[in-house]
Protein backbone atom coordinates (compact mmCIF):
# COMPACT_ATOMS: atom_id res chain seq x y z
CA UNK A 1 0.00 0.00 0.00
CA UNK A 2 1.10 3.40 -0.78
CA UNK A 3 1.03 6.19 1.50
CA UNK A 4 -0.11 9.55 0.51
CA UNK A 5 2.43 12.58 0.97
CA UNK A 6 1.59 14.53 3.89
CA UNK A 7 3.11 17.45 1.02
CA UNK A 8 2.50 17.49 -2.60
CA UNK A 9 3.57 19.56 -5.30
CA UNK A 10 3.31 19.61 -8.76
CA UNK A 11 4.67 22.70 -11.35
CA UNK A 12 4.78 24.92 -8.64
CA UNK A 13 6.60 27.74 -9.61
CA UNK A 14 7.02 31.32 -8.95
CA UNK A 15 7.92 34.64 -11.33
CA UNK A 16 8.15 38.38 -10.34
CA UNK A 17 7.09 41.37 -12.52
CA UNK A 18 10.20 43.56 -12.44
CA UNK A 19 10.51 47.66 -12.85
CA UNK A 20 10.92 48.62 -16.36
CA UNK A 21 14.85 49.84 -16.76
CA UNK A 22 13.00 52.82 -18.84
CA UNK A 23 9.98 53.84 -19.74
CA UNK A 24 9.48 51.80 -23.39
CA UNK A 25 11.77 48.62 -22.27
CA UNK A 26 9.73 45.80 -22.07
CA UNK A 27 9.08 44.22 -19.00
CA UNK A 28 11.42 41.78 -17.18
CA UNK A 29 10.76 38.40 -15.31
CA UNK A 30 12.95 37.06 -12.24
CA UNK A 31 12.17 33.60 -11.82
CA UNK A 32 12.37 32.44 -8.26
CA UNK A 33 10.74 29.06 -8.86
CA UNK A 34 11.22 27.01 -11.83
CA UNK A 35 8.55 24.67 -12.15
CA UNK A 36 9.48 22.27 -9.50
CA UNK A 37 7.51 18.49 -8.47
CA UNK A 38 7.97 18.23 -4.64
CA UNK A 39 6.62 14.60 -2.16
CA UNK A 40 7.54 14.94 1.31
CA UNK A 41 6.40 11.41 3.03
CA UNK A 42 4.01 11.37 6.19
CA UNK A 43 6.86 11.30 9.15
CA UNK A 44 9.97 12.22 7.31
CA UNK A 45 12.77 15.04 7.37
CA UNK A 46 13.45 17.10 4.75
CA UNK A 47 16.76 19.17 4.25
CA UNK A 48 16.39 21.77 1.18
CA UNK A 49 19.84 22.95 1.01
CA UNK A 50 21.62 25.85 -1.52
CA UNK A 51 23.10 29.13 -1.33
CA UNK A 52 21.13 32.52 -0.57
CA UNK A 53 18.71 33.28 -3.76
CA UNK A 54 18.73 29.59 -4.66
CA UNK A 55 14.51 29.43 -4.12
CA UNK A 56 14.67 27.63 -1.15
CA UNK A 57 12.26 30.43 1.12
CA UNK A 58 10.18 30.59 -1.92
CA UNK A 59 9.52 27.41 -2.11
CA UNK A 60 9.14 26.66 1.53
CA UNK A 61 6.16 29.89 1.50
CA UNK A 62 4.59 28.43 -1.41
CA UNK A 63 3.87 25.15 0.50
CA UNK A 64 2.35 26.66 3.29
CA UNK A 65 0.17 29.29 1.85
CA UNK A 66 2.16 31.85 2.31
CA UNK A 67 2.75 32.97 -1.28
CA UNK A 68 0.62 32.50 -4.13
CA UNK A 69 2.14 30.54 -7.19
CA UNK A 70 2.97 31.56 -10.60
CA UNK A 71 1.69 28.09 -11.87
CA UNK A 72 1.23 24.62 -10.24
CA UNK A 73 -0.41 23.30 -7.16
CA UNK A 74 0.05 22.14 -3.62
CA UNK A 75 -1.36 19.56 -1.92
CA UNK A 76 -1.33 19.08 2.36
CA UNK A 77 -2.62 16.04 3.84
CA UNK A 78 -4.92 15.73 0.25
CA UNK A 79 -6.26 18.71 0.39
CA UNK A 80 -5.92 21.91 -2.08
CA UNK A 81 -4.01 24.88 -1.39
CA UNK A 82 -5.32 27.86 -2.22
CA UNK A 83 -3.36 31.15 -0.95
CA UNK A 84 -5.60 33.78 -2.13
CA UNK A 85 -8.29 31.83 0.14
CA UNK A 86 -8.89 33.94 3.56
CA UNK A 87 -7.33 33.70 6.82
CA UNK A 88 -9.88 31.76 8.03
CA UNK A 89 -10.47 29.32 5.37
CA UNK A 90 -6.68 28.64 5.37
CA UNK A 91 -7.34 27.41 9.29
CA UNK A 92 -6.94 23.87 8.51
CA UNK A 93 -3.36 24.08 6.92
CA UNK A 94 -2.62 26.55 10.06
CA UNK A 95 -3.28 23.86 12.13
CA UNK A 96 -1.45 20.89 10.36
CA UNK A 97 1.46 22.66 9.99
CA UNK A 98 3.99 24.88 12.68
CA UNK A 99 7.64 27.42 11.77
CA UNK A 100 10.26 28.36 13.62
CA UNK A 101 11.71 31.53 11.68
CA UNK A 102 15.48 32.29 11.31
CA UNK A 103 15.46 35.10 13.85
CA UNK A 104 14.43 34.41 17.65
CA UNK A 105 14.80 38.72 18.54
CA UNK A 106 12.36 39.50 15.50
CA UNK A 107 9.80 36.59 15.69
CA UNK A 108 8.42 37.17 18.75
CA UNK A 109 6.22 40.67 19.93
CA UNK A 110 8.65 42.07 22.96
CA UNK A 111 4.76 43.53 24.08
CA UNK A 112 3.89 40.47 24.65
CA UNK A 113 4.71 37.97 28.00
CA UNK A 114 6.11 33.93 27.01
CA UNK A 115 2.15 32.73 27.84
CA UNK A 116 0.54 35.18 25.37
CA UNK A 117 3.13 34.42 22.70
CA UNK A 118 3.21 30.48 22.99
CA UNK A 119 -0.97 30.44 23.45
CA UNK A 120 -1.27 32.51 20.49
CA UNK A 121 -1.92 29.72 17.68
CA UNK A 122 -4.07 28.25 20.49
CA UNK A 123 -6.66 30.60 20.49
CA UNK A 124 -6.08 32.33 16.91
CA UNK A 125 -6.86 28.58 15.54
CA UNK A 126 -9.85 27.87 17.83
CA UNK A 127 -7.69 25.22 19.60
CA UNK A 128 -9.85 23.86 22.63
CA UNK A 129 -8.71 23.03 26.50
CA UNK A 130 -6.55 24.45 28.60
CA UNK A 131 -4.67 26.86 27.05
CA UNK A 132 -2.24 28.01 29.95
CA UNK A 133 -1.89 24.17 31.03
CA UNK A 134 -0.81 23.60 27.41
CA UNK A 135 1.90 26.92 27.44
CA UNK A 136 3.43 25.30 30.42
CA UNK A 137 3.54 21.51 28.81
CA UNK A 138 5.17 23.17 26.06
CA UNK A 139 7.94 25.20 27.65
CA UNK A 140 8.66 22.42 29.81
CA UNK A 141 9.75 20.24 26.53
CA UNK A 142 11.59 22.47 25.17
CA UNK A 143 13.70 22.89 28.04
CA UNK A 144 12.43 26.64 29.89
CA UNK A 145 10.84 26.45 33.36
CA UNK A 146 6.99 26.75 33.34
CA UNK A 147 7.27 29.63 35.63
CA UNK A 148 9.02 31.41 33.09
CA UNK A 149 5.22 31.93 31.19
CA UNK A 150 5.68 35.90 32.74
CA UNK A 151 8.46 37.09 31.58
CA UNK A 152 8.91 39.05 28.39
CA UNK A 153 11.69 38.17 25.12
CA UNK A 154 14.02 40.77 26.63
CA UNK A 155 14.69 38.98 29.66
CA UNK A 156 16.25 35.60 27.62
CA UNK A 157 19.02 34.91 25.53
CA UNK A 158 19.21 33.83 21.78
CA UNK A 159 19.21 30.60 22.74
CA UNK A 160 16.10 30.93 25.04
CA UNK A 161 14.03 33.25 22.41
CA UNK A 162 14.54 30.38 19.79
CA UNK A 163 13.18 27.72 22.37
CA UNK A 164 10.23 29.92 22.97
CA UNK A 165 9.84 29.86 19.05
CA UNK A 166 9.87 26.68 18.70
CA UNK A 167 6.88 26.23 21.96
CA UNK A 168 5.04 28.44 19.84
CA UNK A 169 5.60 26.48 16.63
CA UNK A 170 4.71 22.83 18.26
CA UNK A 171 1.67 24.29 20.74
CA UNK A 172 -1.52 23.27 18.65
CA UNK A 173 0.17 19.77 17.98
CA UNK A 174 0.85 20.18 13.79
CA UNK A 175 1.77 17.37 11.80
CA UNK A 176 4.22 19.39 10.14
CA UNK A 177 7.04 21.35 11.58
CA UNK A 178 9.07 23.76 9.46
CA UNK A 179 12.44 24.95 10.38
CA UNK A 180 13.69 28.14 7.65
CA UNK A 181 17.29 28.54 8.94
CA UNK A 182 16.37 28.16 12.76
CA UNK A 183 19.68 27.83 13.72
CA UNK A 184 21.68 29.89 12.13
CA UNK A 185 21.70 33.04 14.34
CA UNK A 186 22.51 30.61 17.32
CA UNK A 187 26.06 30.23 18.84
CA UNK A 188 27.24 26.55 18.32
CA UNK A 189 26.77 25.31 21.63
CA UNK A 190 23.30 25.98 21.83
CA UNK A 191 22.70 25.02 18.19
CA UNK A 192 23.42 21.93 19.19
CA UNK A 193 21.33 22.13 22.40
CA UNK A 194 18.46 22.80 19.65
CA UNK A 195 19.30 20.19 16.97
CA UNK A 196 19.15 17.55 19.96
CA UNK A 197 15.74 19.12 20.80
CA UNK A 198 14.17 19.14 17.88
CA UNK A 199 15.49 15.43 17.14
CA UNK A 200 13.71 14.41 20.22
CA UNK A 201 10.74 16.05 19.32
CA UNK A 202 10.60 14.40 16.31
CA UNK A 203 10.96 11.03 17.32
CA UNK A 204 8.23 11.30 20.10
CA UNK A 205 5.65 13.00 18.34
CA UNK A 206 6.24 11.73 14.93
CA UNK A 207 6.61 14.96 13.38
CA UNK A 208 7.23 15.77 9.43
CA UNK A 209 10.49 17.72 9.40
CA UNK A 210 10.67 20.41 6.54
CA UNK A 211 14.16 21.84 7.24
CA UNK A 212 15.97 24.85 5.55
CA UNK A 213 19.29 25.70 5.81
CA UNK A 214 22.62 26.63 4.97
CA UNK A 215 24.63 24.27 7.26
CA UNK A 216 25.28 20.80 5.91
CA UNK A 217 26.19 19.81 8.77
CA UNK A 218 22.37 20.65 10.47
CA UNK A 219 20.78 18.65 7.20
CA UNK A 220 23.49 16.00 7.98
CA UNK A 221 22.25 14.89 11.40
CA UNK A 222 18.60 15.54 11.16
CA UNK A 223 17.32 14.81 7.92
CA UNK A 224 16.60 11.53 5.90
CA UNK A 225 16.49 13.19 2.65
CA UNK A 226 17.88 16.20 1.26
CA UNK A 227 17.00 18.55 -1.80
CA UNK A 228 19.63 20.66 -3.81
CA UNK A 229 18.41 24.34 -4.94
CA UNK A 230 20.39 26.05 -7.53
CA UNK A 231 18.83 29.27 -9.78
CA UNK A 232 15.47 28.56 -8.45
CA UNK A 233 15.47 24.58 -9.58
CA UNK A 234 16.12 21.11 -7.35
CA UNK A 235 18.79 20.02 -8.92
CA UNK A 236 19.85 17.02 -7.02
CA UNK A 237 17.04 15.07 -4.37
CA UNK A 238 17.21 11.96 -2.16
CA UNK A 239 18.51 10.10 0.37
CA UNK A 240 20.58 12.65 2.71
CA UNK A 241 23.66 9.62 2.54
CA UNK A 242 23.80 9.09 -0.99
CA UNK A 243 23.46 13.16 -1.85
CA UNK A 244 26.17 14.17 0.63
CA UNK A 245 28.68 11.24 0.24
CA UNK A 246 28.06 10.39 -3.97
CA UNK A 247 26.50 13.62 -5.37
CA UNK A 248 25.85 13.49 -8.74
CA UNK A 249 25.12 16.84 -9.62
CA UNK A 250 28.17 19.54 -10.26
CA UNK A 251 26.47 22.24 -8.37
CA UNK A 252 26.05 19.78 -5.00
CA UNK A 253 29.87 18.88 -5.35
CA UNK A 254 30.92 22.24 -5.49
CA UNK A 255 28.45 23.20 -2.75
CA UNK A 256 30.31 20.76 -0.50
CA UNK A 257 33.46 21.21 -1.81
CA UNK A 258 32.76 24.54 -0.70
CA UNK A 259 32.56 24.08 2.84
CA UNK A 260 35.38 24.44 5.48
CA UNK A 261 37.15 20.95 6.80
CA UNK A 262 39.72 21.50 9.55
CA UNK A 263 42.78 19.06 9.03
Amino acid sequence: MVTQPVIRARGLSRRYTLPRETLFSARRENVALAPTDLDVARGSSLGVIGESGSGKSTLIRLLLGLDRPTTGTVEVDGRPVDAAASARSLHWLRRQTGIVFQDPYASLDPRMTVERIVAEPLWALGVGGDHRGRVREVLADVGLEPDMASRYPHEFSGGQRQRIALARAIAHRPAVLVGDEPLSALDVTVRAQILELLARLRRRDGLTLLLVSHDVGVVQSLCDTVAVMKDGAIVEHGATADVLLRPQHAYTRRLLASIPVIG
